[in-house]
């Protein structure tokens, strides 16, 4: 069967190719599923350049495959599988301890697999799993938005408001809490995306931070999620949060976040291969989420990310998404689909 990877890592991300390996077979819980459609995320191009988190396994002839977010079809199921049958329409992120999801035929943990959402197609569909569980697992997990901090703004500042994460955590936050949204944005198509996935209101990136939420007159807003690196932001940052509030980041950056201290401000990291990667014991949460996730889309509350479709799963498409998103100017998610 067909896969994309490459045998030797290399930042220039010009290495991908088509190899024919073969096709896997289920045991366990693993579901063996019939890729139709993926998306591109920055850890795909991170682990294709040297990096990222886990490091993931090779095909015995040294072939490591990329990609972490599919949809497709169950085509069959391993022996102690109760949660999904054939014919079945899936999507997930997979795991980065595992080969990627850019191959014809893709072994997933079924504890880790949403059902399709029924009104979306499957690229549509491969553009939600990964960031879907990222922020909810942020939000609800770790942030626990639910829990007020005394004192503070029933609000969240979300960095990154136009990307594949801030566009799924604030239409996550818009339906499932009464946090008022800030998003931060730059650019005017940027800043519509945001407003358009449901933001009450966005705030330049390129600006002095503090200020900015100062003017809105909500006061200290309760939680961050930065979905985009912190940087050079991150004295704003301590500045504009609430005393006791809570942040989470999910680049590995290093920063320092000694300067959260004199508020008692708590930082909770997230990583959502944690639990795939851990075999965790609540590992089938992401199960469940996804299925959520898939709810809120079927019923209108939640839509789709994808921004653009650039075509079949081929090592071109690939390599070509993985440099648009790397060069930082993506707005929501790039998907491919069929081989």
């Amino acid at each position: 069967m067909r896969a994309i990877g490459y045998r030797k890592a290399s930042p220039e991300l010009d290495h991908l190719e088509a190899f024919d390996i073969p096709r896997p077979k289920p045991h366990g819980r693993d579901l063996l599923v019939a890729v139709r459609a993926v998306s591109v995320n920055p850890v795909d191009y991170k682990i294709a350049s040297g990096g990222g988190p886990g490091g993931g396994s090779s095909d015995p002839d040294g072939v490591k495959v990329v990609g972490y977010d599919a949809a497709g079809v169950v085509e069959e199921t391993g022996r102690e599988a109760r949660l999904f049958k054939p014919g079945d329409e899936v999507f997930y992120a997979g795991s980065v301890g595992r080969q990627g999801a850019d191959m014809e035929f893709h072994l997933v943990d079924e504890r880790i697999v949403g059902r399709k959402p029924r009104r979306l197609d499957f690229a549509a569909a491969a553009a939600l799993p990964l960031t879907s569980i990222t922020a909810w697992e942020a939000m609800f997990d770790r942030l626990d938005v639910a829990k007020p901090v005394p004192g503070a703004a029933r609000a969240i500042l979300i960095l990154g408001g136009a990307g594949g994460v801030g566009s799924i955590a604030i239409q996550l936050a818009r339906q499932l809490t009464d946090l008022t949204i800030v998003a931060t944005a730059s650019r005017p198509e940027t800043i519509e995306w945001a407003k358009d996935m449901g933001a009450h209101h966005v705030i330049d990136h390129r600006k002095p931070l503090a200020p900015q939420i100062a003017a809105l007159g909500l006061g200290s807003p309760a939680f961050i999620f930065a979905t985009a690196p912190v940087g050079s932001l991150i004295a704003d940052l301590a500045e504009l949060i609430a005393p006791q509030g809570r942040v989470a980041p999910i680049n590995g950056e290093a920063a320092d976040l000694f300067v959260f201290r004199p508020k008692s401000v708590s930082i909770h990291h997230e990583l959502m291969f944690t639990r795939p990667l851990f075999q965790t014991a609540d590992m089938d949460a992401q199960h469940r989420l996804l299925n959520e996730v898939a709810d809120l889309v079927d019923s209108g509350r939640v839509r789709s990310t994808m921004r653009e479709n650039y075509g079949r799963i081929d090592a071109t498409n690939l390599m070509r998404a993985m440099g648009f998103l790397k060069s930082g100017r993506a707005i929501g998610k790039i998907v491919l689909a069929g081989f």
